[in-house]
């Protein structure tokens, strides 16, 4: 019985979290912000409902690949995200007119 309400803990809150990302995208207003808040909603979505596949499957090995899985994607998702706000901003993105500093230019 806890462990059902576990899971669907788990796996409403990662969903829940998917949605904030996504109307992350909607309301953030340039590229950098956008791509901010989607990469932590959707590392942190995915571990959840993982976590809670988890719960659900039990001590398996599926279970093991659901855990590497979560390993890989929280130390993975984190460096792509700043891999790929770097290449935008090497491309020529400006930022918001209303960000206050620019870590990159000061670097420069």
């Amino acid at each position: 019985m806890i462990i059902e309400i576990l899971t669907v803990l788990f796996l409403s809150l990662g969903a829940l979290f998917f949605l904030i990302g996504t109307i992350a995208i909607l309301r953030f207003p340039d590229v950098y912000c956008r791509l901010h808040g989607t990469t932590k909603c959707d590392t942190l979505g995915l571990g959840l409902i993982l976590a809670g596949l988890i719960l659900y499957e039990g001590a398996t090995l599926a279970s093991v690949k659901m855990v590497f899985i979560i390993v890989f994607v929280f130390l993975t998702n984190p460096v792509a995200a700043h891999a790929f706000a770097r290449a935008i901003y090497k491309h020529g993105v400006k930022l918001w007119e209303k960000s206050v500093v620019d870590r990159y230019k000061e670097q420069s």
